[in-house]
């Protein structure tokens, strides 16, 4: 009889991963999956290393022999802590600062490297993009090689695999010029070159250096099966005075700057604490790579404070963004980075009360992910919260009574959060306090957050990124991204795109990044003034409809202006420029493109039947229907509730029938326009009830449902990870409000509901047309204005939601408000920092 091996353990031996690579027995589908990923043998980051500028934390060495000063190759990975504009924060430097000194740094939000030589900078590149972004992990190459032909190919830096070529400063080195690393004079990481100032605050992991060698991004790490930049193992040579840093001995501050990359060359340690595990410890489980290490915490990127999310501003974050110290009294908070699924899991943290007054008003809890700017009061509707001097509860303003409890300088407090059940249970220096039915709403992911009332007050989160001070209740676990559910989409431009392309004036076809095949395709020029362009494969190729345009019916361009939905993309048939242009030669476009299905349905799950292309993995449908002129409802196909939809009148050219726009925030008894720059119009256009998981309510009003009138829709419901809908109030500045998505936006649509008039558009950006932060190009759905490159700065896109960084009417102004829709670039779950 043969037996056939079908890829099961074969030995008692467990596999195991570490920082030099694999041994043990793997599954024939595990190394399928590293394989997938470029990762063979497997790659897991162990440790990394948190540098507090509170306790100037640095390491340095001096090499014993210069070495190669004309060619090396720096990778770090680097989460940051502090993100002022004003701080300059350095991760590796060589020599005497201001005189001969080589330096690597943030200096406030943008990546700068120099090289200078008795007092004069022979080499310099500093990005325009700002790099701002606190809740997830940066990969940092900076490449030193003089010996090129090419000046510009002398100094490289590379962010997250792709290499940095929009600079505010670019002066390049002369050829065979000599570098201050490499040299024998002292070097460092953490601090600039005289070890006194411009300290590091924040995370690093996975430090290399290579003497002698220019090398690529793609030596330290590799994209992954989903898309994602992940780390992987260096193999080939160091040189001299190459060294690798991995942080993963911590049994004293000697031992956590041994070089592992065979030369010895390791490094001297000072500020740092891996001796007691308290507040100031500083070796974490905090790492850019996901894995199971059999415990509950697990390792990944970890939850930190967010600075971007500042609620008041009266408090400051330092070490890692772990430490909250009080400026002033009052009631304000700084949530987590990383919200709790909702719904989903149980979750442990702690906060630990380093200075504290003896009758401190103190509160700790959660808020809901909805919560974008303005100071948190204990009447919050969004938060659920135990305040300990009182003994009060309040779930979502509903107060309750409960234990009270006192809080001393050293206490420790621990939360448990059972988000399926929405129990909450206190913990105080291990004892419990109280289990509390919080009602956490099930529906909503929600923000951890603490919060003392006294200026000068001290305290310190613990999401399990060092040792917890006492043990979690059986199956809780810590929240970091290995631990938070898989997303339903892994890589979202298989379902949505932006696609920018250049016009050729005859038939072309067009393949997006993730070989998608498009349902809707929606164009605007960017160089030229130019209508929206939108085109379905529901109504079919060169049928088109117009966003900025109220007075038109479907218009057939097939062979003119036509697209063809193609399987990674679509192609574009014919050239006419002016109005309808989506193809003149030299001029430039934008393309969003939505999934559907492949093939019209009829869905008679209304009292109207529709014609549907429905996409319920991904949240989106496009419909047609023909009116009843009575109340009805019709079938979308999603499967869920739509957080939005809009319907368009596609009969009877030259009258005026709006695209009605329905969006969750607004509710049902209101509408917005999609054409109009007009606020919010409260009227019963949609029975002034809700849509359900399968029909969209209509009453008999002439622009959504006429007798005898064909309409078209679109619908889309949010799916966590991929696409969020939601609303936020402006506060007039620059620190604006944040938006917490729980992904990284490939695409967000803003609009003002309280006002109307000039200026109040729905304004459109997207990282296709602005690859780095601050996105400054936007479109208006609403107009066919050329491109704007808006001149001041105006939105951060980051790896867990949005910032806006601009004080302008249409976007934020102090007490307007404001809806949004969003689609991801990337789950935060894999996101890299932006």
């Amino acid at each position: 009889m043969t037996k056939r091996y079908t890829g099961g353990v074969i030995s008692s031996s467990l596999p195991t991963v570490n920082a030099a690579g694999a041994s043990g027995v793997f599954l024939l589908s595990q190394q399928a999956d590293y394989q997938s990923r470029n990762s063979w043998p497997p790659f897991k980051v162990e440790e990394s290393l948190r540098f507090r500028s509170s306790a100037s934390a640095y390491l340095n060495r001096t090499p014993a022999s210069a070495s190669n000063r004309t060619t090396w190759t720096w990778s770090g990975w680097v989460k940051r802590g502090n993100v002022s504009d004003s701080a300059t924060l350095t991760l590796f430097s060589a020599g005497t600062f201001n005189t001969d000194d080589t330096v690597f740094r943030f200096d406030g939000n943008v990546i700068d490297f120099f090289n200078r030589n008795s007092s004069t900078i022979n080499g310099r590149i500093t990005t325009t993009a700002v790099y701002r972004d606190p809740a997830a992990w940066y990969h940092t190459v900076i490449v030193w090689d003089t010996t090129q032909a090419t000046s510009s190919n002398r100094i490289k830096l590379y962010v997250n695999g792709t290499q940095v070529t929009a600079l505010q400063t670019a002066t390049y080195p002369s050829q065979n010029q000599t570098s201050n690393i490499n040299n024998t004079v002292a070097q460092y990481l953490g601090v600039n070159g005289s070890a006194t100032s411009q300290y590091f605050d924040g995370y690093m992991a996975e430090v290399n250096f290579v003497d002698g060698l220019q090398l690529t991004p793609s030596s330290f790490g590799a994209t992954d099966k989903d898309g994602n930049w992940s780390p992987i193992a260096y193999t080939g040579t160091y040189g001299q005075n190459g060294f690798y840093l991995n942080f993963k001995d911590a049994t004293s501050t000697t031992t956590i700057g041994y070089d592992y990359s065979g030369n010895g060359n390791n490094w001297s340690a000072s500020g740092f604490n891996v001796a007691t595990a308290n507040t100031s410890y500083d070796s974490m489980i905090d790492v850019p790579s996901d894995q199971s290490d059999g415990t509950a915490n697990n390792r990944g990127n970890y939850a930190t404070s967010n600075p971007l999310l500042n609620l008041g501003g009266i408090v400051t974050l330092s070490n890692g963004n772990l430490t909250h110290t009080k400026s002033g009294n009052g009631d304000y908070i700084v949530p987590a980075t990383m919200a709790i699924p909702a719904g989903v899991g149980k979750w442990y943290w702690e906060v630990t009360a380093t200075t504290i007054n003896a009758s401190s008003n103190f509160s700790l809890g959660v808020v809901t992910n909805t919560i974008t700017t303005g100071a948190w009061a204990a009447s919050s509707p969004s938060a659920v919260f135990w305040n300990g001097s009182s003994g009060s509860r309040q779930a979502y303003n509903t107060a309750s009574t409960g234990t009270t409890w006192s809080v001393a300088s050293g206490d420790i407090l621990g939360l448990a959060l059972d988000a399926t059940t929405g129990n909450f249970s206190l913990y105080k220096n291990g004892t419990l306090v109280e289990t509390w039915n919080a009602s956490v709403n099930t529906a909503l992911s929600s923000l951890p957050f603490a919060e003392s009332y006294a200026s000068g007050e001290v305290y310190s989160y613990n999401f399990g990124q060092r040792p917890f001070a006492y043990a979690p209740p059986s199956g809780f676990k810590t929240l970091n991204t290995y631990n938070l559910p898989d997303p339903a989409i892994k890589q979202p431009n298989k379902h949505f795109d932006a696609t920018t392309y250049t016009g050729t004036g005859s038939n072309t076809t067009i393949t997006n990044a993730g070989s998608m095949e498009p349902g809707l395709v929606w164009i605007k020029a960017r160089s030229a003034a130019a209508w929206h362009i939108w085109q379905d494969s529901l109504r079919g190729s060169g049928i088109i409809q117009f966003s900025n345009r109220s007075d038109y019916a479907d218009q057939n361009k097939k062979g003119t202006q036509e697209v063809q939905f193609n399987s990674n993309g679509f192609s574009l048939i014919g050239s006419s420029p002016g109005v309808n242009d989506i193809n003149e030669s030299a001029a430039t476009f934008v393309a969003w493109q939505w999934k559907s299905a492949s093939s019209n349905t009829t869905n008679t799950t209304g009292s109207i039947t529709t014609q549907v292309r429905a996409n319920p993995t991904a949240g989106f449908s496009s419909f047609t229907f023909s009116g009843s002129a009575s109340n009805g409802t019709i079938g979308h196909g999603l499967g869920a509730v739509p957080a939005m939809f809009i319907i368009k009148r596609r009969t009877n050219y030259g009258t005026t029938y709006d695209w009605y726009t329905y969006h969750k925030s607004l509710g049902n008894t209101k509408w917005l326009r999609l054409n109009t720059t007009g606020a919010t119009t409260t009227f019963n256009l949609w029975q002034n009830t809700d849509p359900t998981s399968s029909v969209i309510y209509l009453t008999n009003d002439d622009g959504t449902n006429q007798s005898g009138q064909d309409y078209l829709g679109y619908a889309w419901a949010e799916i966590p990870g991929y696409s969020a809908f939601g609303s936020y109030t402006g506060n007039g500045s620059t620190d604006g409000p944040f938006i917490y998505t729980g992904f990284r936006p490939r695409y967000i649509m803003i609009k003002r509901t309280d006002a109307g008039g000039a200026g109040y558009d729905w304004f459109i950006f997207d990282t296709a047309r602005d690859t780095y932060n601050v996105c400054t190009l936007e479109l208006e759905a609403n107009l066919s204005n050329v491109e704007d490159d808006y001149s001041s700065t105006t939105f951060d896109l980051v790896s867990n939601g949005f910032k806006a960084r601009n004080l302008g009417a249409g976007i934020n102004a102090s007490g307007g408000t404001y809806i949004y829709m969003a689609f991801a670039e990337a789950p935060f779950k894999y996101s890299r920092s932006r």
